[in-house]
């Protein structure tokens, strides 16, 4: 079940010139069906990423992090390589091992060095990646690179997900036409930083060294790490974004006329895989956007808003249409910020004021606060009354579904 989430199209994902996909049928895990993705790029892109921060990170992020700080001085980065059904975490020096192989093996077929190779890998933690079939099936991937391959890629790195996550816009800039398409996969184990994620955005928009860098950890932060669904964060998340140069427009500084133009169009298609990560939650009956107004600083914010988020009594009351609502001024109170003074705190579920100056208001009504539960999409709006600063989060309910979904997820 998915949340107001439609199917992507595949003629409206728009192809990105110097930018190529390819998948295969690995049998990583399950037979019959796309689990290995193989990108390349055009000489000249720039690639840059954010990982996860969990300590148990897997052997791919490891490699894919040194391969991104050698960047250049052994040949710039030229492919990926994503395979699901196994994470290849928590497999030790085998594990590092078989990310290389991956990595030097792709490198033969499109005759570069090992170092200008980037893989990832998601899927169940703790078990050797079967790295002879994913070796085996990368001569097909490379046999069918293309550039209109955008749906297809989708599938081949879902695992829990019940449908592709794929979106394309196009900017126009004084310089000209910018095209950015991305795909992204999720759906449970998701909060920052990161989660159970991979999203890969491609654009034909050209970058001066060092900005794309900068770029992407604050589109990061804007929105993959601004989604939850279950408060755990995994071993193999990763972000990344890749900039071909290919179009007419090339951004030499943040001062650029067109920069501001292609920065807001990253951060829209990034939060819009983002959301259809939640949307697409274990088990997710609701949508849930968390808008935090009225702090000091964004972190205090972000404290508040990832309290509620991730609450799971906040999340089931919103799976039962129970407006619980004592329970999301207790995740307020817990958040963090040691001198908040609960009197000044408002509260507004959908378009009904709850709570006034730290309390019930008085003119609220439980059959509207019920009307608005009832809803698939439910914004809960909270102002803090210390200072300008604010943070959204969004987050979907907690059902039977999810326990259920991961119960049986390694059968």
């Amino acid at each position: 079940m998915t949340v107001n989430l439609p199917l992507p199209q595949k003629d409206q994902l728009k192809p990105i010139k110097g930018f190529q996909m390819g998948i295969a049928e690995a049998g990583i895990k399950k037979a019959n069906r796309k689990d290995l993705l193989v990108m390349t790029l055009a000489p000249g892109s720039q690639v840059a990423g954010v990982f996860t921060l969990n300590r148990f990170c897997a052997a791919p992020v490891q490699v894919c992090r040194e391969h991104l700080a050698m960047d250049g001085s052994k040949g710039e980065i030229r492919a990926l390589v994503v395979n699901t059904g196994n994470a290849n975490a928590g497999t030790g020096e085998r594990g590092m091992k078989d990310a290389l192989s991956t990595c030097a093996e792709l490198a033969k077929e499109l005759q570069l060095n090992p170092e200008q190779i980037l893989p990832f890998s998601t899927g169940v933690i703790l078990e050797p990646l079967p790295i002879d079939k994913l070796i085996s099936a990368l001569p097909r991937a490379v046999a069918n690179l293309g550039e209109d391959h955008w749906f297809d890629a989708a599938e081949a790195i879902m695992t829990t997900d019940t449908q592709p996550k794929a979106a394309s816009m196009t900017v126009e800039t004084p310089a000209g036409l910018v095209n950015i398409t991305g795909i992204c996969k999720g759906a449970g184990m998701i909060h920052p930083n990161m989660a159970t994620m991979l999203g890969f955005i491609a654009s034909d928009v050209g970058f001066a060294p060092g900005l794309l860098s900068q770029l992407t950890r604050e589109i990061a932060d804007l929105s993959f790490n601004a989604i939850t669904i279950d408060g755990d964060t995994s071993t193999n998340d990763s972000f990344i974004i890749m900039a071909t140069g290919q179009s007419t427009v090339q951004i030499q500084s943040t001062a650029d006329v067109s920069y501001s133009l292609v920065r807001t169009a990253l951060i829209d298609l990034a939060r819009k895989l983002a959301q259809m990560i939640v949307r697409d939650g274990e088990g997710a009956t609701k949508f849930i956007t968390i808008d935090v107004q009225g702090g000091k600083t964004e972190d205090e914010c972000r404290l508040v808003a990832e309290a509620v988020a991730h609450s799971p009594l906040v999340k089931t009351a919103f799976f039962a249409s129970d407006p619980n609502l004592g329970r999301i001024l207790a995740a307020i109170g817990y958040a963090g910020i040691h001198d908040l003074d609960v009197n000044q705190v408002q509260m507004w579920l959908g378009d009904v004021w709850v709570a006034k100056n730290g309390g019930r208001n008085p003119d609220y009504q439980e059959t509207d606060g019920q009307r608005v539960m009832q809803a698939p999409e439910i914004t809960v709006k909270i102002d803090l009354g210390r200072g300008s600063a604010g943070q959204t989060m969004w987050t979907c309910d907690l059902s039977h579904d999810y326990v259920s979904i991961n119960a049986d997820y390694r059968s």
